[in-house]
């Protein structure tokens, strides 16, 4: 059972990456009967796809099928003696390398994108190194056409501790399977915890509302979200308009960084998000969509400007999940620490 209340199961799809350093993964986790779109359309290859993963939906072209075998393949291979220093033979470097394109970018949470094999290998070899023994389960997917959305459930040990968060890796494809521009959306407050354990849940506290039974009303789930709201929604983030997005979602369950359990009233959602945005000014666009038969991802990507007047990348993806489930992935670190206490972060985990 993940942090967040989900269910997890084998599978290795993406990688996880701090800041410039990636973290690979070993595959392995409880498992659980996957939920796959209908077999029409659904080439016979992606059967080992769809027996990896807890959710596989959308578009599966061939390409969508080659990529996520790729990722499939590094993550079943066991890292065993750490890589060294531009050991790129290395075989489970060379099975991360085999995922991208050789001029590949790849975008990480506060930090500038990382471009070709050669930058990307030794972010790997340097992860290996410091997490040999990450590893993750591919929890909800969606392909659709070019773009991959994979949702994942992470696990580290980090300091001797054991640290699990969630991820999602946002990935453009190229004719032959391989990715060629990536980002990865997860909340850096819980990779340095064991590192930092001064850092704040920026969301301590909000929770929904109590109420008597009599109060609360009958659910009703919102509608499942269509490509052409996509504009309207990025207004919404932009002018931080906390009703807006919330009422678009009434009924549904918001989950999200800093949340022990989903928030399911709208008094509790827009706590939530008015916390969020009194701590930042957002200057977002609209990335790439995903869209399944139950399940549609949305990226939002840009900038914010922090209460320490920094301008820092920034990205949101939005998950619409069947039955109401409504999911935020982003990162909370610019948010609790300027820029210099950061760096002095990344120093203190590397430290033996």
């Amino acid at each position: 059972m993940g942090k967040n209340g989900r269910v997890v199961r084998t599978g290795a799809v993406a990688a996880a990456l701090v800041s410039g350093v990636t973290f690979g993964a070993v595959a392995g986790g409880p498992s659980l009967s996957a939920v796959a779109s209908p077999a029409a359309g659904l080439p016979a290859e992606c059967a080992e796809v769809r027996d990896a993963v807890e959710r596989l939906e959308g578009d599966i072209t061939p390409n969508a099928c080659a990529f996520m075998r790729r990722q499939i393949t590094f993550g079943e291979i066991p890292t065993g003696t750490p890589p060294q220093a531009g050991e790129v033979t290395h075989p489970r470097v060379q099975a991360y390398l085999d995922i991208f394109d050789p001029e590949a970018t790849l975008w990480e949470a506060g930090s500038a994108p990382q471009r070709g094999h050669g930058v990307i290998g030794t972010s790997i070899i340097g992860s290996l190194g410091l997490v040999p023994d990450l590893r993750y389960a591919g929890t909800d997917v969606v392909a659709d056409g070019a773009v991959v959305m994979f949702g994942q459930w992470n696990e580290a040990t980090i300091k001797g501790h054991k640290v699990s968060y969630p991820q999602i890796a946002r990935n453009v494809l190229s004719d032959d399977g391989k990715s060629i521009q990536a980002r990865r959306y997860y909340d850096r407050v819980t990779v340095f915890g064991p590192a930092a354990p001064e850092l704040r849940n920026l969301f301590d506290g909000v929770a929904d509302p109590a109420h008597s039974p009599g109060d609360i009303p009958e659910a009703v789930q919102p509608a499942r979200f269509a490509a052409a709201e996509i504009t309207d929604r990025l207004a919404a983030w932009n002018d931080e308009d906390a009703t807006a997005l919330t009422e678009r979602m009434r009924g549904g369950r918001l989950n999200g960084p800093g949340l022990a359990t989903p928030l399911t009233t709208a008094e509790g959602q827009a706590d939530y998000l008015n916390r969020l945005f009194a701590h930042g000014r957002f200057e977002l666009k609209a990335g790439q969509a995903a869209f399944g038969r139950t399940t549609a991802y949305v990226e939002w990507h840009g900038t914010v400007t922090t209460l320490a007047n920094e301008k820092v990348s920034f990205g949101i993806v939005e998950r619409f999940g069947p039955d109401g489930e409504w999911e935020l992935t982003f990162d909370t670190l610019p948010l609790v620490a300027d820029q210099a206490a950061i760096r002095t972060l990344y120093q203190r985990l590397a430290q033996p």
